[in-house]
Protein backbone atom coordinates (compact mmCIF):
# COMPACT_ATOMS: atom_id res chain seq x y z
CA UNK A 1 0.00 0.00 0.00
CA UNK A 2 1.43 3.36 -1.05
CA UNK A 3 1.64 6.35 1.26
CA UNK A 4 -1.64 7.94 0.13
CA UNK A 5 -3.92 4.91 0.70
CA UNK A 6 -2.07 4.05 3.90
CA UNK A 7 -2.58 7.59 5.22
CA UNK A 8 -6.29 7.39 4.29
CA UNK A 9 -6.81 4.10 6.13
CA UNK A 10 -4.89 5.34 9.16
CA UNK A 11 -7.01 8.50 9.09
CA UNK A 12 -10.22 6.47 9.25
CA UNK A 13 -8.93 4.27 12.06
CA UNK A 14 -7.79 7.32 14.05
CA UNK A 15 -11.26 8.84 13.71
CA UNK A 16 -12.89 5.60 14.89
CA UNK A 17 -10.64 5.43 17.96
CA UNK A 18 -11.57 9.00 18.90
CA UNK A 19 -15.14 7.88 19.71
CA UNK A 20 -16.47 5.95 22.70
CA UNK A 21 -15.75 3.47 23.93
CA UNK A 22 -12.09 4.04 23.03
CA UNK A 23 -12.38 7.76 23.88
CA UNK A 24 -9.05 8.81 22.36
CA UNK A 25 -10.51 12.20 21.40
CA UNK A 26 -7.13 13.66 20.47
CA UNK A 27 -6.91 11.22 17.54
CA UNK A 28 -9.75 13.01 15.72
CA UNK A 29 -7.52 15.96 14.66
CA UNK A 30 -4.80 13.45 13.75
CA UNK A 31 -7.28 11.64 11.49
CA UNK A 32 -8.28 14.92 9.85
CA UNK A 33 -4.60 15.78 9.29
CA UNK A 34 -3.85 12.39 7.73
CA UNK A 35 -6.82 12.56 5.38
CA UNK A 36 -5.99 16.15 4.45
CA UNK A 37 -2.40 15.15 3.74
CA UNK A 38 -3.57 12.30 1.52
CA UNK A 39 -6.16 14.26 -0.46
CA UNK A 40 -4.98 17.88 -0.75
CA UNK A 41 -3.37 18.04 -4.16
CA UNK A 42 -4.57 14.55 -5.10
CA UNK A 43 -7.15 15.65 -7.66
CA UNK A 44 -10.80 14.65 -7.74
CA UNK A 45 -10.71 10.96 -8.81
CA UNK A 46 -7.86 10.00 -6.47
CA UNK A 47 -9.33 12.15 -3.71
CA UNK A 48 -12.63 10.29 -4.03
CA UNK A 49 -11.00 6.87 -3.73
CA UNK A 50 -8.82 7.93 -0.81
CA UNK A 51 -11.83 9.46 0.93
CA UNK A 52 -13.80 6.26 0.40
CA UNK A 53 -10.99 4.23 1.96
CA UNK A 54 -10.86 6.57 4.94
CA UNK A 55 -14.63 6.57 5.28
CA UNK A 56 -14.87 2.79 5.31
CA UNK A 57 -12.09 2.54 7.89
CA UNK A 58 -13.91 5.22 9.91
CA UNK A 59 -17.54 4.16 9.78
CA UNK A 60 -17.07 0.42 9.49
CA UNK A 61 -15.93 -0.11 13.08
CA UNK A 62 -17.64 2.98 14.52
CA UNK A 63 -21.08 1.81 13.35
CA UNK A 64 -20.47 -1.91 13.89
CA UNK A 65 -23.23 -1.88 16.54
CA UNK A 66 -25.79 -1.40 13.76
CA UNK A 67 -25.28 -4.98 12.58
CA UNK A 68 -25.18 -6.81 15.90
CA UNK A 69 -28.63 -8.38 15.51
CA UNK A 70 -29.72 -7.57 11.95
CA UNK A 71 -26.67 -8.94 10.16
CA UNK A 72 -23.72 -7.63 8.22
CA UNK A 73 -25.52 -6.37 5.11
CA UNK A 74 -27.39 -3.45 6.79
CA UNK A 75 -24.21 -2.55 8.71
CA UNK A 76 -22.07 -2.55 5.55
CA UNK A 77 -24.72 -0.61 3.64
CA UNK A 78 -24.91 2.10 6.30
CA UNK A 79 -21.12 2.34 6.68
CA UNK A 80 -20.68 2.56 2.90
CA UNK A 81 -23.35 5.23 2.54
CA UNK A 82 -21.70 7.35 5.23
CA UNK A 83 -18.26 6.74 3.69
CA UNK A 84 -19.49 8.05 0.34
CA UNK A 85 -20.04 11.48 1.88
CA UNK A 86 -16.41 11.53 3.03
CA UNK A 87 -15.42 10.39 -0.46
CA UNK A 88 -17.28 13.25 -2.15
CA UNK A 89 -15.79 15.74 0.31
CA UNK A 90 -12.31 14.38 -0.36
CA UNK A 91 -12.85 14.55 -4.13
CA UNK A 92 -13.74 18.24 -3.85
CA UNK A 93 -10.83 18.90 -1.49
CA UNK A 94 -8.52 17.06 -3.88
CA UNK A 95 -9.83 18.93 -6.90
CA UNK A 96 -9.80 22.42 -5.39
CA UNK A 97 -6.76 21.88 -3.19
CA UNK A 98 -4.61 20.87 -6.14
CA UNK A 99 -5.41 24.08 -7.97
CA UNK A 100 -5.09 26.35 -4.96
CA UNK A 101 -1.74 24.86 -3.95
CA UNK A 102 -0.47 25.17 -7.51
CA UNK A 103 -1.44 28.84 -7.64
CA UNK A 104 0.26 29.53 -4.31
CA UNK A 105 -2.88 29.87 -2.19
CA UNK A 106 -1.81 27.51 0.56
CA UNK A 107 -3.98 29.01 3.38
CA UNK A 108 -7.08 28.78 1.19
CA UNK A 109 -6.23 25.19 0.32
CA UNK A 110 -5.88 24.29 3.97
CA UNK A 111 -9.16 26.07 4.81
CA UNK A 112 -10.93 23.67 2.46
CA UNK A 113 -10.46 20.87 4.99
CA UNK A 114 -12.39 22.21 8.04
CA UNK A 115 -15.03 23.83 5.85
CA UNK A 116 -15.40 20.56 3.95
CA UNK A 117 -15.90 18.59 7.15
CA UNK A 118 -18.72 20.89 8.27
CA UNK A 119 -20.38 20.76 4.84
CA UNK A 120 -20.00 16.98 4.60
CA UNK A 121 -21.50 16.38 8.03
CA UNK A 122 -24.40 18.69 7.25
CA UNK A 123 -25.07 16.75 4.03
CA UNK A 124 -25.08 13.33 5.65
CA UNK A 125 -27.12 14.66 8.60
CA UNK A 126 -29.95 15.69 6.28
CA UNK A 127 -29.89 13.26 3.34
CA UNK A 128 -31.29 10.80 2.43
CA UNK A 129 -34.57 10.31 4.32
CA UNK A 130 -33.64 12.97 6.85
CA UNK A 131 -30.02 11.85 7.19
CA UNK A 132 -27.99 10.03 9.81
CA UNK A 133 -25.85 12.44 11.87
CA UNK A 134 -24.07 9.81 13.97
CA UNK A 135 -20.29 9.79 14.48
CA UNK A 136 -19.74 13.45 13.64
CA UNK A 137 -16.35 14.83 14.68
CA UNK A 138 -18.07 16.96 17.33
CA UNK A 139 -19.46 13.90 19.07
CA UNK A 140 -15.98 12.50 19.65
CA UNK A 141 -14.99 15.55 21.69
CA UNK A 142 -17.13 15.32 24.84
CA UNK A 143 -13.99 14.95 26.99
CA UNK A 144 -11.96 17.49 25.00
CA UNK A 145 -11.49 21.21 25.69
CA UNK A 146 -12.84 21.68 22.17
CA UNK A 147 -16.28 20.65 23.46
CA UNK A 148 -16.61 24.18 24.91
CA UNK A 149 -16.94 25.53 21.35
CA UNK A 150 -20.43 23.97 21.29
CA UNK A 151 -21.73 26.79 23.49
CA UNK A 152 -20.75 29.36 20.88
CA UNK A 153 -21.09 27.63 17.51
CA UNK A 154 -23.01 24.44 18.23
CA UNK A 155 -21.97 20.95 17.21
CA UNK A 156 -20.88 22.15 13.73
CA UNK A 157 -18.52 24.57 15.45
CA UNK A 158 -16.92 21.74 17.41
CA UNK A 159 -16.42 19.82 14.18
CA UNK A 160 -14.84 22.91 12.60
CA UNK A 161 -12.55 23.47 15.60
CA UNK A 162 -11.48 19.81 15.59
CA UNK A 163 -10.68 19.96 11.89
CA UNK A 164 -8.81 23.27 12.34
CA UNK A 165 -6.55 21.55 14.86
CA UNK A 166 -5.99 18.84 12.27
CA UNK A 167 -5.12 21.43 9.63
CA UNK A 168 -2.70 23.03 12.08
CA UNK A 169 -0.97 19.66 12.56
CA UNK A 170 -0.77 19.24 8.81
CA UNK A 171 0.68 22.73 8.35
CA UNK A 172 3.15 21.98 11.13
CA UNK A 173 4.35 18.87 9.29
CA UNK A 174 4.63 20.77 6.04
CA UNK A 175 6.63 23.48 7.77
CA UNK A 176 8.99 20.86 9.17
CA UNK A 177 9.41 19.24 5.75
CA UNK A 178 10.05 22.58 4.06
CA UNK A 179 12.28 23.79 6.94
CA UNK A 180 10.37 27.05 7.09
CA UNK A 181 10.34 28.32 10.73
CA UNK A 182 7.64 30.90 10.03
CA UNK A 183 5.27 28.28 8.64
CA UNK A 184 6.21 25.93 11.45
CA UNK A 185 5.16 28.57 13.98
CA UNK A 186 1.98 29.35 12.06
CA UNK A 187 1.01 25.67 12.04
CA UNK A 188 1.62 25.37 15.77
CA UNK A 189 -0.51 28.45 16.47
CA UNK A 190 -3.36 27.20 14.30
CA UNK A 191 -3.28 23.79 16.00
CA UNK A 192 -3.31 25.35 19.46
CA UNK A 193 -5.78 28.20 18.92
CA UNK A 194 -9.09 26.27 19.17
CA UNK A 195 -8.10 24.90 22.57
CA UNK A 196 -8.41 28.44 23.95
CA UNK A 197 -12.16 27.80 24.07
CA UNK A 198 -11.50 25.33 26.88
CA UNK A 199 -10.18 28.18 29.03
CA UNK A 200 -13.56 29.94 28.98
CA UNK A 201 -15.64 28.62 31.91
CA UNK A 202 -19.08 27.28 31.11
CA UNK A 203 -21.99 28.59 33.21
CA UNK A 204 -23.64 26.09 35.53
CA UNK A 205 -25.56 28.47 37.76
CA UNK A 206 -29.27 28.23 38.41
CA UNK A 207 -31.74 26.68 40.78
CA UNK A 208 -31.91 22.93 41.04
CA UNK A 209 -34.70 20.37 41.08
CA UNK A 210 -34.77 16.86 42.46
CA UNK A 211 -35.27 14.42 39.57
CA UNK A 212 -35.15 10.64 39.36
CA UNK A 213 -34.87 8.11 36.56
CA UNK A 214 -35.53 4.39 36.30
CA UNK A 215 -33.43 2.07 34.16
CA UNK A 216 -35.53 -1.07 34.32
CA UNK A 217 -33.39 -3.41 32.20
CA UNK A 218 -34.83 -6.04 29.83
CA UNK A 219 -35.04 -9.83 30.02
CA UNK A 220 -32.59 -10.20 27.14
CA UNK A 221 -30.63 -8.04 24.74
CA UNK A 222 -31.46 -7.93 21.06
CA UNK A 223 -34.38 -7.42 18.74
CA UNK A 224 -36.56 -9.85 20.67
CA UNK A 225 -36.51 -7.84 23.90
CA UNK A 226 -40.03 -6.57 23.18
CA UNK A 227 -41.36 -10.10 22.89
CA UNK A 228 -41.30 -9.92 26.68
CA UNK A 229 -42.68 -6.42 26.85
CA UNK A 230 -44.78 -7.09 29.93
CA UNK A 231 -41.60 -8.01 31.80
CA UNK A 232 -40.00 -4.74 30.63
CA UNK A 233 -42.97 -2.74 31.93
CA UNK A 234 -42.93 -4.67 35.20
CA UNK A 235 -39.19 -3.99 35.58
CA UNK A 236 -39.76 -0.25 35.34
CA UNK A 237 -42.69 -0.33 37.77
CA UNK A 238 -40.58 -2.35 40.19
CA UNK A 239 -37.70 0.11 39.84
CA UNK A 240 -40.06 3.04 40.40
CA UNK A 241 -41.37 1.56 43.63
CA UNK A 242 -37.78 1.03 44.81
CA UNK A 243 -36.95 4.63 43.90
CA UNK A 244 -40.01 5.92 45.79
CA UNK A 245 -38.75 4.32 49.00
CA UNK A 246 -35.62 6.48 49.03
CA UNK A 247 -36.84 9.54 47.14
CA UNK A 248 -36.38 12.93 48.87
CA UNK A 249 -39.41 14.93 49.92
CA UNK A 250 -38.72 17.55 47.26
CA UNK A 251 -38.70 15.10 44.32
CA UNK A 252 -40.34 16.78 41.31
CA UNK A 253 -40.13 14.33 38.40
CA UNK A 254 -39.25 10.74 37.48
CA UNK A 255 -38.33 9.66 33.94
CA UNK A 256 -38.65 6.26 32.30
CA UNK A 257 -36.79 5.48 29.04
CA UNK A 258 -38.02 4.88 25.52
CA UNK A 259 -39.92 1.58 25.15
CA UNK A 260 -40.46 1.25 28.89
CA UNK A 261 -44.05 0.33 28.00
CA UNK A 262 -44.43 -1.24 24.58
CA UNK A 263 -47.90 -2.22 25.74
CA UNK A 264 -50.18 0.62 24.68
CA UNK A 265 -51.63 1.96 27.96
CA UNK A 266 -54.52 3.62 26.10
CA UNK A 267 -55.69 0.22 24.83
CA UNK A 268 -54.59 -2.04 27.70
CA UNK A 269 -56.27 -1.21 30.98
CA UNK A 270 -53.88 -3.32 33.06
CA UNK A 271 -50.81 -1.52 31.70
CA UNK A 272 -52.46 1.84 32.31
CA UNK A 273 -53.36 0.84 35.85
CA UNK A 274 -49.82 -0.32 36.57
CA UNK A 275 -48.30 2.94 35.33
CA UNK A 276 -50.82 5.06 37.22
CA UNK A 277 -50.22 3.12 40.42
CA UNK A 278 -46.47 3.69 40.11
CA UNK A 279 -47.04 7.42 39.53
CA UNK A 280 -49.41 7.62 42.46
CA UNK A 281 -46.84 6.01 44.74
CA UNK A 282 -44.29 8.60 43.68
CA UNK A 283 -46.72 11.48 44.10
CA UNK A 284 -44.94 13.46 41.35
CA UNK A 285 -45.21 13.51 37.54
CA UNK A 286 -43.85 10.51 35.65
CA UNK A 287 -42.59 10.61 32.04
CA UNK A 288 -43.09 7.24 30.34
CA UNK A 289 -41.62 6.10 27.04
CA UNK A 290 -44.35 4.09 25.30
CA UNK A 291 -45.46 2.68 21.97
CA UNK A 292 -49.04 3.42 20.90
CA UNK A 293 -50.98 1.39 18.37
CA UNK A 294 -52.07 4.45 16.42
CA UNK A 295 -52.89 5.81 13.93
CA UNK A 296 -54.75 2.81 12.45
CA UNK A 297 -52.32 0.42 10.80
CA UNK A 298 -49.27 2.18 12.24
CA UNK A 299 -47.51 2.93 15.53
CA UNK A 300 -46.29 5.98 17.44
CA UNK A 301 -43.18 6.27 19.60
CA UNK A 302 -44.19 8.62 22.39
CA UNK A 303 -43.35 10.22 25.71
CA UNK A 304 -46.36 10.28 28.03
CA UNK A 305 -46.55 12.76 30.91
CA UNK A 306 -48.54 11.27 33.78
CA UNK A 307 -49.51 13.73 36.52
CA UNK A 308 -52.28 11.75 38.23
CA UNK A 309 -54.98 13.96 36.77
CA UNK A 310 -56.76 13.01 33.56
CA UNK A 311 -55.18 11.69 30.38
CA UNK A 312 -51.42 12.13 30.07
CA UNK A 313 -49.95 14.72 27.77
CA UNK A 314 -47.90 13.26 24.98
CA UNK A 315 -44.97 13.98 22.71
CA UNK A 316 -44.74 11.89 19.55
CA UNK A 317 -41.28 11.35 18.10
CA UNK A 318 -40.73 13.85 15.30
CA UNK A 319 -38.05 11.89 13.46
CA UNK A 320 -38.61 8.12 13.34
CA UNK A 321 -35.44 6.35 12.23
CA UNK A 322 -35.56 5.15 8.60
CA UNK A 323 -34.75 1.47 8.11
CA UNK A 324 -35.42 0.84 11.80
CA UNK A 325 -38.71 2.38 12.89
CA UNK A 326 -39.99 2.42 9.33
CA UNK A 327 -38.76 1.25 5.94
CA UNK A 328 -38.96 3.59 2.97
CA UNK A 329 -39.79 1.53 -0.13
CA UNK A 330 -40.13 -1.59 2.02
CA UNK A 331 -40.97 -3.88 -0.89
CA UNK A 332 -37.79 -2.93 -2.71
CA UNK A 333 -35.43 -3.44 0.23
CA UNK A 334 -37.15 -6.68 1.27
CA UNK A 335 -35.68 -8.21 -1.91
CA UNK A 336 -32.18 -7.84 -0.44
CA UNK A 337 -32.60 -8.61 3.26
CA UNK A 338 -35.17 -10.24 5.50
CA UNK A 339 -34.28 -7.59 8.11
CA UNK A 340 -36.63 -5.26 6.24
CA UNK A 341 -39.52 -7.17 7.78
CA UNK A 342 -38.21 -6.48 11.29
CA UNK A 343 -38.65 -2.71 11.05
CA UNK A 344 -41.77 -1.07 12.41
CA UNK A 345 -44.30 1.20 10.77
CA UNK A 346 -43.95 4.26 12.95
CA UNK A 347 -45.30 7.67 11.99
CA UNK A 348 -43.84 11.05 12.88
CA UNK A 349 -45.38 13.55 15.25
CA UNK A 350 -45.87 17.20 14.41
CA UNK A 351 -45.56 19.00 17.76
CA UNK A 352 -42.52 19.69 19.94
CA UNK A 353 -42.80 18.24 23.43
CA UNK A 354 -42.80 20.53 26.48
CA UNK A 355 -44.09 19.26 29.82
CA UNK A 356 -44.71 21.73 32.67
CA UNK A 357 -43.45 20.27 35.94
CA UNK A 358 -44.64 21.77 39.26
CA UNK A 359 -41.88 22.58 41.76
CA UNK A 360 -41.64 24.49 45.03
CA UNK A 361 -39.46 27.17 43.47
CA UNK A 362 -41.79 27.57 40.52
CA UNK A 363 -42.66 25.24 37.68
CA UNK A 364 -40.12 24.28 35.02
CA UNK A 365 -40.28 22.68 31.58
CA UNK A 366 -39.12 19.16 30.79
CA UNK A 367 -38.23 18.81 27.10
CA UNK A 368 -38.49 15.20 25.85
CA UNK A 369 -36.29 13.88 23.08
CA UNK A 370 -36.49 10.27 21.94
CA UNK A 371 -33.41 8.19 21.09
CA UNK A 372 -31.53 9.20 17.91
CA UNK A 373 -33.28 12.59 17.84
CA UNK A 374 -30.52 13.84 20.16
CA UNK A 375 -28.11 13.71 17.20
CA UNK A 376 -30.12 16.17 15.06
CA UNK A 377 -29.13 19.81 15.50
CA UNK A 378 -32.41 21.32 14.37
CA UNK A 379 -34.59 19.07 16.51
CA UNK A 380 -32.63 19.85 19.66
CA UNK A 381 -32.61 23.57 18.95
CA UNK A 382 -36.37 23.59 18.30
CA UNK A 383 -36.94 21.70 21.54
CA UNK A 384 -35.04 24.29 23.58
CA UNK A 385 -36.89 27.11 21.84
CA UNK A 386 -40.18 25.54 22.94
CA UNK A 387 -39.34 26.29 26.58
CA UNK A 388 -39.19 30.02 25.88
CA UNK A 389 -37.93 31.98 28.87
CA UNK A 390 -38.85 29.36 31.47
CA UNK A 391 -36.34 27.22 33.32
CA UNK A 392 -35.99 23.86 31.62
CA UNK A 393 -34.02 20.66 31.28
CA UNK A 394 -33.63 18.17 28.45
CA UNK A 395 -34.84 14.58 28.68
CA UNK A 396 -33.20 12.03 26.38
CA UNK A 397 -35.18 8.78 26.50
CA UNK A 398 -33.62 5.88 24.65
CA UNK A 399 -33.63 2.12 24.29
CA UNK A 400 -30.22 0.57 23.67
CA UNK A 401 -31.30 -3.05 24.17
CA UNK A 402 -31.24 -3.65 20.41
CA UNK A 403 -27.50 -2.91 20.25
CA UNK A 404 -26.26 -5.26 22.96
CA UNK A 405 -22.90 -4.77 24.65
CA UNK A 406 -21.53 -2.35 22.06
CA UNK A 407 -20.22 1.21 21.98
CA UNK A 408 -23.58 2.60 20.79
CA UNK A 409 -24.77 3.47 24.30
CA UNK A 410 -21.61 5.38 25.18
CA UNK A 411 -21.60 7.11 21.79
CA UNK A 412 -25.14 8.33 22.36
CA UNK A 413 -24.36 9.47 25.90
CA UNK A 414 -21.44 11.51 24.52
CA UNK A 415 -23.87 13.27 22.16
CA UNK A 416 -26.03 14.25 25.14
CA UNK A 417 -22.96 15.75 26.78
CA UNK A 418 -22.26 17.95 23.73
CA UNK A 419 -25.93 19.00 23.65
CA UNK A 420 -25.81 20.02 27.32
CA UNK A 421 -22.95 22.42 26.56
CA UNK A 422 -24.47 23.62 23.29
CA UNK A 423 -27.79 24.60 24.86
CA UNK A 424 -26.64 25.38 28.40
CA UNK A 425 -29.12 22.85 29.80
CA UNK A 426 -28.92 19.89 32.10
CA UNK A 427 -29.77 16.57 30.48
CA UNK A 428 -31.46 13.58 32.07
CA UNK A 429 -30.34 10.73 29.82
CA UNK A 430 -32.19 7.49 30.57
CA UNK A 431 -32.00 4.15 28.78
CA UNK A 432 -33.82 0.87 29.26
CA UNK A 433 -30.48 -0.89 29.73
CA UNK A 434 -27.90 1.89 30.15
CA UNK A 435 -25.98 4.06 29.90
CA UNK A 436 -28.17 6.45 31.94
CA UNK A 437 -27.13 9.45 33.99
CA UNK A 438 -27.32 13.18 34.66
CA UNK A 439 -25.35 15.65 32.53
CA UNK A 440 -24.67 19.17 33.80
CA UNK A 441 -24.69 22.24 31.50
CA UNK A 442 -20.89 22.02 31.29
CA UNK A 443 -20.99 18.41 30.10
CA UNK A 444 -19.90 16.81 33.37
CA UNK A 445 -21.64 13.58 34.36
CA UNK A 446 -23.06 12.24 37.62
CA UNK A 447 -24.85 9.01 38.42
CA UNK A 448 -23.84 7.14 35.26
CA UNK A 449 -25.06 3.53 35.18
CA UNK A 450 -23.68 0.38 33.63
CA UNK A 451 -25.07 -1.70 30.78
CA UNK A 452 -27.83 -4.27 31.25
CA UNK A 453 -28.42 -3.64 34.91
CA UNK A 454 -31.52 -2.49 36.75
CA UNK A 455 -30.76 0.89 38.32
CA UNK A 456 -32.46 3.97 39.66
CA UNK A 457 -30.89 7.41 39.79
CA UNK A 458 -31.57 10.51 41.84
CA UNK A 459 -30.00 13.85 41.04
CA UNK A 460 -30.26 17.60 41.41
CA UNK A 461 -29.91 18.93 37.86
CA UNK A 462 -29.56 22.66 37.36
CA UNK A 463 -32.50 24.40 35.69
CA UNK A 464 -31.62 27.18 33.27
CA UNK A 465 -33.43 29.32 30.72
CA UNK A 466 -30.74 31.25 28.85
CA UNK A 467 -30.37 31.14 25.10
CA UNK A 468 -26.74 30.34 24.38
CA UNK A 469 -24.88 32.01 21.51
CA UNK A 470 -25.27 28.73 19.61
CA UNK A 471 -29.05 28.87 20.11
CA UNK A 472 -29.14 32.44 18.81
CA UNK A 473 -26.99 31.66 15.76
CA UNK A 474 -29.04 28.59 14.89
CA UNK A 475 -28.03 27.07 11.57
CA UNK A 476 -25.99 30.11 10.50
CA UNK A 477 -22.54 28.54 11.20
CA UNK A 478 -23.19 25.46 9.08
CA UNK A 479 -24.77 27.52 6.28
CA UNK A 480 -21.83 29.93 6.27
CA UNK A 481 -19.22 27.16 6.33
CA UNK A 482 -20.92 25.30 3.49
CA UNK A 483 -21.24 28.45 1.41
CA UNK A 484 -17.55 29.29 1.93
CA UNK A 485 -16.57 25.76 0.98
CA UNK A 486 -18.55 25.99 -2.26
CA UNK A 487 -17.06 29.42 -3.03
CA UNK A 488 -13.53 28.10 -2.48
CA UNK A 489 -14.15 25.17 -4.81
CA UNK A 490 -15.58 27.48 -7.48
CA UNK A 491 -12.70 29.91 -7.02
CA UNK A 492 -10.23 27.07 -7.45
CA UNK A 493 -11.97 25.97 -10.64
CA UNK A 494 -11.56 29.47 -12.06
CA UNK A 495 -7.91 29.67 -11.03
CA UNK A 496 -7.33 26.27 -12.62
CA UNK A 497 -8.45 27.62 -15.98
CA UNK A 498 -5.98 30.48 -15.73
CA UNK A 499 -2.90 28.53 -14.76
CA UNK A 500 -1.37 25.16 -15.52
CA UNK A 501 -1.76 22.81 -12.57
CA UNK A 502 1.60 21.74 -11.13
CA UNK A 503 2.71 20.15 -7.87
CA UNK A 504 3.28 22.43 -4.89
CA UNK A 505 7.09 22.64 -4.66
CA UNK A 506 7.08 23.21 -0.88
CA UNK A 507 4.80 20.38 0.15
CA UNK A 508 6.08 16.85 0.62
CA UNK A 509 5.93 14.80 -2.59
CA UNK A 510 2.58 12.87 -2.42
CA UNK A 511 1.15 15.42 0.10
CA UNK A 512 1.18 12.92 2.94
CA UNK A 513 2.54 12.84 6.45
CA UNK A 514 2.40 9.07 6.67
Amino acid sequence: MTAGPLAAVLAGLALWLAFPDHDLWWLAPVGVALLGAATLGAGAPRGFLLGLLAGLAYFGPTLSWSGVYVGKLPWFALATLEALYVAVMSALVGYAGRRLLASGHRPAALLLVPLGWVAQEWARSTTPYGGFPWARLAFSQADSPLAHVARWLGAPGVTFATAVVGVGLLALCWGLAARRPARLLAGALVAAAPFAAGLIPLPTDGRTASVGFVQGDVPQAGLEFNAQRRAVLDNHVRGTLALAERAPDDLTLVVWPENASDIDPFRNADADAEIRAAQSTLGVPLVVGAVLAEPPGASSNVSLFYTGAGEPERYTKLHPVPFAEYIPHREFFAQFTSAADLAGNFVAGDTVGAFEVPASGGSYTALPTICFEVAYDGLMRTSVEAAGDTDSLLLVQTNNATFGYTAESEQQFAISRIRAIEHGRSVVHVSTVGVSGFVAPDGTVTGATGLFTAAQGLGEPVLRHERTPADRLGSAPVVLATALFVLLVLSAARSGRRARVTADPEAPEDQTVA
